[in-house]
């Protein structure tokens, strides 16, 4: 099994380059089983989930040639609609080729979805708005089992609860719908947005995009000209990095990001004393003289993304003063807290609110577990600042999410080792 290994008092210098957005990449993978051609993806994120959904898509039947950064892929090939449980486990983006499996085929297998445990995100929305487009749906042996015979028919659908993976899987099932469907709360983050503007360079008539109202004319089940693209940046990756600047209160850039994905979290970083100087596809992070508390809450997009909650967590800790964080979009995604109290932070939990009390701490390496993707990285954001050495373990977390970590890092003059326990 392999972990990291962070010395202590490293501080960033340089910039780092931002890839591709993962959360971006991945419906926009699965919206290639809509197509009826080849498409040429660039700027893809080198991470576990992208290479799980691709493993999925080939699977299903789907051809590719994918080198680093970018790919082609055809999803015209495809002639299978079962998605098997020995990849959806790995991975809950796995349940996007449910809605454009269903409308291009009029029928599917998919099994019930896996990912981090975060705490509740039923397929509840999703399997309803499906019904509602006409799909007789059940539950057999783990796996969800739908049929729309004559396809998917437009409706006009309104969404409970705001969900970006619902939003974006009956984006997609109304695409290749008959009729029109109006899409109601929908999700309006960049991710969601983008996949909405790859379908409608396709050919596909959306109208509202970026608002959480889209009318969606599907094209009757006809396979889609889908054009060439490249992913957007990471904002979550991007954040993350600027967080290393931030905790060890020191100037440092990233680039090929996007400043406009990023305002919730920049404004956070300007209640907390930090300069922030963007330039094109740069943004600079400039130390302060005082690390001011912060108060954080979490929502949806274009609000503070509970994505950064955990990586803020860990730069509080070094703010003088008592920070205040309430998560409201997942119950379970304090787990963090405990390893960070284990490296002498004090956080305190109640329900939703989390308390980072009496900071500034001294934290103190010692052998901590990555929990979750995002959050793990506040453990690697709290080792640059402890005393001794920090080793994380089930670092597979992270890489789900986060491309080429040790390198990028080093890329910031700050080195961080992987290495394997020995077996014996």
């Amino acid at each position: 099994m392999q972990y990291l290994e962070i010395e202590p008092d490293q501080k960033p210098k340089g910039a780092v380059r931002i890839s591709g957005a993962k959360n971006a990449a991945l419906p926009l993978l699965a919206s290639t089983i809509l197509s009826k051609n080849s498409i040429d993806i660039k700027n893809l994120p080198d991470v576990t989930d992208i290479n799980t959904m691709l493993k999925l898509l080939g699977m299903l039947g789907a051809k590719y040639d994918k080198h680093t950064h970018h790919m082609s892929i055809d999803g015209s090939t495809i002639d299978s609609t079962k998605a098997t449980y020995d990849i959806v486990k790995t991975m809950r983006a796995s349940i996007l080729t449910l809605g454009p499996l269903l409308a291009r085929f009029g029928h599917c297998e998919v099994s019930l979805p896996g990912g981090c445990a975060i705490g509740s995100r039923p397929v509840d929305i999703h399997l309803s708005a499906l019904e509602q487009m006409g799909a007789e749906i059940t539950i057999q042996d783990g796996y969800i089992l739908a049929t729309a015979t004559d396809g998917l028919k437009g409706a006009t659908i309104i969404f409970d609860k705001i969900t970006v993976t619902g939003s974006e899987n009956i984006i997609m099932a109304s695409s290749l719908a008959y009729g029109t469907s109006t899409l109601i709360n929908v999700a309006k983050e960049p991710e969601v947005v983008q996949l909405c503007e790859v379908l409608s360079d396709a050919g596909v008539d959306i109208q509202g995009i970026g608002t959480d109202t889209l009318t969606i004319v599907g094209t009757g089940q006809t396979l889609l000209d889908m054009k060439d693209f490249a992913v957007i940046p990471d904002r979550i990756e991007a954040g993350t990095y600027l967080c290393v600047g931030a905790i060890t209160n020191t100037r440092m850039s990233i680039t090929h990001a996007n400043s406009t994905h990023l305002e919730a979290v920049l404004r956070k970083f300007g209640e907390m004393g930090f300069g922030i100087e963007i330039e094109d596809d740069t943004i600079t992070i400039h130390p302060t003289k005082l690390i001011l508390p912060v108060h954080i809450t979490t929502t949806e997009y274009p609000g503070f993304p509970t994505d950064m909650q955990a990586q803020f967590m860990a730069v509080a800790t070094q703010s003088d003063g008592t920070s205040v964080i309430d998560e409201r979009l997942f119950e379970n995604r304090y787990m963090h807290v405990a390893e960070l109290n284990r490296m002498g932070a004090n956080i305190k939990v109640n329900g939703s609110v989390a308390t980072i009390e009496n900071a500034p701490h001294s934290l103190t390496g010692t052998k901590v577990m990555a929990t979750d993707l995002r959050a793990s990285s506040c453990l690697i954001l709290c080792a640059l600042m402890a005393n001794s050495t920090t080793t994380i373990d089930r670092i597979y977390h992270l890489d789900r999410g986060y491309e080429n970590l040790e390198q990028k890092f080093r890329d910031l003059n700050i080195e961080i080792k992987r290495k394997r326990y020995d077996k014996n």
